[in-house]
């Protein structure tokens, strides 16, 4: 075998055992989330509309966890926009803060996506959602198809959305 082939071997190994590493991790990060039927739940926006998640069975929707201290969730929360632009999207900001606080920051932020508050993160405790960002694929049954926790890209939660409405609708 010559140099470059034992490079490439060695380089496969390595990428091996990083990808074994981020499996791994990924399944201890997510080991509490919630699979199956999404539980339901009612609450009010923001905005002052009462809300279920009823109200969004009929195709995909992304529910997504975030927190107004999270780093990671500023990094998403314009690609979290952009998706509400054309797809359901329901954001649950986890211990962020009082309704005002919320308003404040969804209004210096320019983020127009639905917002319902969890102070006590209570909805995201139902989930199984102890890291933010947390993002919950459902399909227009309500059944939980893909679960995400951490920085995922916009295209990796459109493919999601899509793979949903192909695959499981």
């Amino acid at each position: 075998m010559n140099a470059t082939m034992k490079q490439v071997g060695k380089l496969l190994g390595q990428v091996l055992v990083f990808l074994l590493i981020v499996s791994v991790v990924r399944l201890y990060v997510q080991r509490d989330a919630v699979h199956g039927s999404a539980p339901e739940f009612e609450g009010i926006l923001l905005n002052g509309q009462t809300v279920s998640l009823r109200d969004y069975h009929g195709g995909p929707v992304l529910v997504h966890f975030w927190a107004t201290w999270c780093g990671i969730c500023r990094l998403e929360q314009g690609s979290i926009d952009d998706i509400a632009r054309d797809h359901a999207v329901l954001t649950i900001a986890m211990q962020s803060g009082d309704r005002v606080a919320l308003q404040r920051y969804m209004h210096e932020q320019q983020l127009r996506y639905d917002v319902l508050p969890d102070p006590d993160g209570y909805l995201a405790g139902r989930y199984g959602a102890s890291a933010v960002p947390a993002s919950f694929v459902l399909d227009a049954s309500g059944h939980i198809r893909f679960v995400e926790f951490g920085y995922t890209t916009e295209i990796g939660l459109r493919a999601r959305l899509w793979l949903t409405r192909v695959f499981f609708d």
